[in-house]
């Protein structure tokens, strides 16, 4: 593996937060989108989909309720679609009365949602199923499963017929061919524990993926190879790539944003660690603005762990909920 060199921190911040946009009770929340298209930030928030008008800095409304709580969200075309994990089912939604429209099956902890523009379709990532929903936008219907076998976590696809899935037991990831909903291989990284957020240079051919032992791996898309490593902040459960400016972004739960820039292919330097808030762990991005989303609640008391290596029990402030907006200053 090709190690990364680290640059000395940056005089000039790297982003500078310009909005909190108030989002109130619940304190669960879960991954965010942008749709490009509409100017808006989806965030699963409880058991419904927040929607934020990003022009106008506020909610417009909401999609649900779903009461197994909403995790994942995507938009193809004119439909929207997010979905209820403990039900184990995604949901098809209009896009201009944020109306539910039809639900679909798809299998329990249904989890994080992608669409494909290479195929039109919608990837849904059953997380704990360790399986795939394949659903077509045209009929609204789950055509395809892909069975993975062992515990997913986020994707991401290239645009050019390729899907990205982390293996969070195996710590690997699955490049699933989005034509043939076939899986192409395994990507071991023997670097990461536990990966939780992923994006991807669709130009470079590299997938950038963040791990619960403070590292990012950097991997080739096509042969699986482990390219870099390189240091980031504590909790990430999110990645994005800005393509215009060539930074590999993890939202970090300890109130950090690290920064990587892709110099070329093979070399990519950390530009450093911007402070957000602590538990800003999921991220979405304006790829034309660089415009980065990160939604975070006020931490009241954090307690220790009730077993060994288990998660500590952290308690919001009630309404606490908000999406920082920061705008990128390099």
């Amino acid at each position: 593996m090709i190690s990364a060199s680290l640059c000395a921190t940056e005089a000039a911040p790297l982003y500078r937060i310009v909005k909190a946009i108030p989002l109130g009770a619940p304190e669960r929340w879960d991954y965010a989108s942008f749709d490009a298209a509409r100017n808006r930030v989806y965030v699963a928030h409880g058991d419904h989909l927040a929607v934020v008008d990003t022009a106008k800095n506020t909610v417009i409304g909401q999609v649900g309720p779903f009461p197994g709580g909403t995790h994942g969200s995507a938009v193809a075309g004119t439909f929207g679609y997010t979905d209820d994990g403990r039900a184990g089912i995604a949901a098809a939604f209009d896009l201009n009365t944020l109306k539910v429209l039809k639900q679909i099956p798809a299998a329990p902890d249904a989890d994080g949602i992608v669409y494909d523009s290479a195929t039109k379709h919608v990837f849904v990532v059953d997380g704990d199923s360790g399986v795939i929903t394949v659903i077509y936008p045209q009929s609204n219907t789950a055509n395809a499963t892909i069975r993975i076998g062992a515990g997913l976590e986020a994707a991401t696809a290239d645009g050019k017929g390729k899907l990205f899935v982390l293996g969070v037991e195996n710590h690997d990831i699955i490049a699933i061919d989005t034509r043939t909903n076939a899986a192409l291989a395994h990507y071991p990284m023997p670097g990461c524990v536990r990966p939780h957020g992923i994006a991807v240079d669709a130009e470079t051919r590299r997938v950038f993926v963040t791990c619960a032992n403070k590292a990012m791996i950097v991997v080739d898309a096509d042969k699986g190879t482990n390219i870099a490593a390189l240091p980031i902040g504590a909790s990430s459960d999110g990645a994005a790539f800005d393509p215009k400016r060539k930074l590999a972004l993890s939202a970090n739960g300890d109130g950090t944003l690290t920064v990587v820039k892709e110099v070329d292919a093979n070399q990519f330097v950390k530009l450093g660690d911007v402070p957000t808030q602590r538990s800003a762990r999921t991220i979405a991005i304006d790829p034309a603005t660089g415009r980065v989303f990160l939604p975070a609640a006020t931490i009241a008391k954090t307690e220790p762990p009730t077993t060994p290596g288990g998660r500590p029990h952290v308690t919001y402030v009630p309404g606490s909920l908000k999406l920082l907006v920061l705008e990128p200053a390099i």
